[in-house]
C-alpha cells in the first residue's frame, strides 16, 4: 500500500527531461492517484518572465502521456492551498530546490493545518530547462 491516496505536484515541464521524469516516477511510487499541473504560458511570463519553448497544449499533452501521471491539468497560478481546496489532495511533491522558499514554507504550514503534506524530492543535478537551452545555444555557436 501506498502512503498516500492523491498527490500532487506542478512544473513548466518545459523540454521535457529526465529530471521532470525523476520527479513524476517518484512522485507516482508514492500515492495512488497522480495529479500533475502544468504552467500556463501565460503564468510562465508572469513569474519567470519568459515564454516556454514547447507551447501549453504540447506540453499538456506530453505530460498526460507519461504512465505515472493519472491526470494532468492546467496550472493557472501559483496558489498551491487553492490547489488544495479544489483537488483534496493528501501530498505534494516538490523538488528540494524549492526548500526554504518562503512561497513553500507558507504552503507547508496551510497544508498541514488540513492534513496534507509537502515532501520533497531530491532535484535532479547536472540537467534542467535552462542548462538544455544553454547547450543548445553552445552546439548552433560551434
Amino acid at each position: 500500500m501506498k502512503p498516500y491516496k492523491i498527490g500532487y505536484t506542478t512544473g513548466v515541464f518545459d523540454l521535457f527531461h529526465v529530471g521532470h521524469l525523476n520527479i513524476l516516477k517518484k512522485a507516482k511510487a508514492n500515492c495512488d492517484f497522480l495529479i500533475v499541473g502544468v504552467s500556463t504560458d501565460e503564468l510562465v511570463r508572469e513569474y519567470k518572465n519568459k515564454q516556454p519553448v514547447i507551447s501549453f497544449q504540447q506540453r499538456m499533452e506530453i505530460v498526460a502521456s507519461i504512465k505515472y501521471v493519472d491526470k494532468a491539468i492546467p496550472q493557472i497560478d501559483r496558489d498551491k492551498f487553492a490547489a488544495w481546496e479544489r483537488l483534496n489532495f493528501d501530498v505534494m511533491f516538490v523538488g528540494d530546490d524549492w526548500k526554504g522558499d518562503p512561497l513553500f514554507e507558507e504552503v507547508e504550514q496551510k497544508l498541514n493545518l488540513v492534513g496534507a503534506e509537502v515532501v520533497y524530492f531530491p532535484y535532479t543535478t547536472g540537467v534542467s530547462s535552462s542548462l538544455i537551452k544553454e547547450k543548445s545555444k553552445e552546439e548552433i555557436k560551434l
